[in-house]
């Protein structure tokens, strides 16, 4: 983000960059969200809800004349962007790919007016959590399969922050090689080949639930003959953001070699 004036009004299309502003201290600047903002809950009630992050309502956003509206790269599209830029709306497209990318970005974002009590009570914990996984990093991380959706199966891949952040948990992505796209879609007897070790379901975007860790209990990989697979609270896999820490602290044990 350059410099300039910081924005008194900014909209936010990005849920868990929502959640940040209002972590930092700059909440009462949010003047719009989308459907999907919905943390602190509260907190977005009352605000203007633009539609979602695929599909806003980019004449509602205009009519709100926010002086800088927050995208991201993979959750919003470029013709949304381009509308907005071309209406002459300031546009801040993030795109963190990595732990210490999300850092980086939570760190700009406090340089938009965060009083510096608020910011060091986000960051602090999670430069904490960082040097606690570091710490107790293994020179053999456990194969992990990440699935983000099923029918058909889609993996976390690589260039992305879920994929950097399974590696600062100790875990060794399983489809991480896979280049043909950041979330490669992958068959169930490729799962099984890549033999992974440890299996987190999460609960977005698709709804993993317990039916889902019962099938996978059947598969013929050493997660379902050691019990490690383990149904996730989504957001810690995929919200950059003030869950940095409680994300680290929680999957960290679960990729932990025994």
């Amino acid at each position: 983000m350059s410099g300039g004036a910081s924005p008194r009004r900014i909209v936010s299309l990005v849920p868990s960059l929502t959640e940040a502003l209002f972590a930092l201290g700059l909440g009462e600047r949010v003047v719009g969200v989308t459907d999907w903002c919905v943390h602190p809950a509260n907190a977005v009630a009352s605000l203007p809800k633009l539609g979602g992050t695929k599909n806003p309502s980019r004449e509602a956003i205009a009519l709100l004349r926010p002086d800088l509206v927050i995208a991201n790269h993979e959750e919003n599209t470029r013709r949304d962007v381009e509308f907005l830029q071309k209406a002459g709306l300031a546009v801040w497209v993030t795109d963190p790919r990595s732990v210490t990318g999300a850092l980086a970005l939570l760190r700009e974002l406090a340089a938009l007016g965060a009083p510096e009590s608020r910011a060091r009570a986000v960051i602090e914990p999670i430069e904490a959590a960082l040097r606690e996984a570091a710490a107790r990093a293994s020179a053999t991380p456990a194969r992990v399969f990440c699935p983000i959706w099923k029918s058909p199966w889609m993996a976390v891949g690589p260039d992305t922050y879920a994929d950097d952040l399974l590696r600062v948990c100790g875990g060794a992505n399983v489809f991480g090689d896979r280049t043909e796209r950041r979330y490669p879609i992958v068959e169930e007897a490729e799962i099984v080949a890549a033999a992974p070790e440890v299996v987190l379901l999460p609960d977005e975007p698709y709804a993993f639930g317990a039916r889902d860790a019962t099938e996978l209990s059947r598969w013929q990989v050493p997660a379902a003959k050691a019990g490690r697979i383990h149904r996730v609270d989504g957001t810690l896999v995929s919200w950059y953001g003030p869950r940095m820490a409680r994300a680290i602290e929680t999957l960290t044990p679960l990729l932990a070699r025994d």
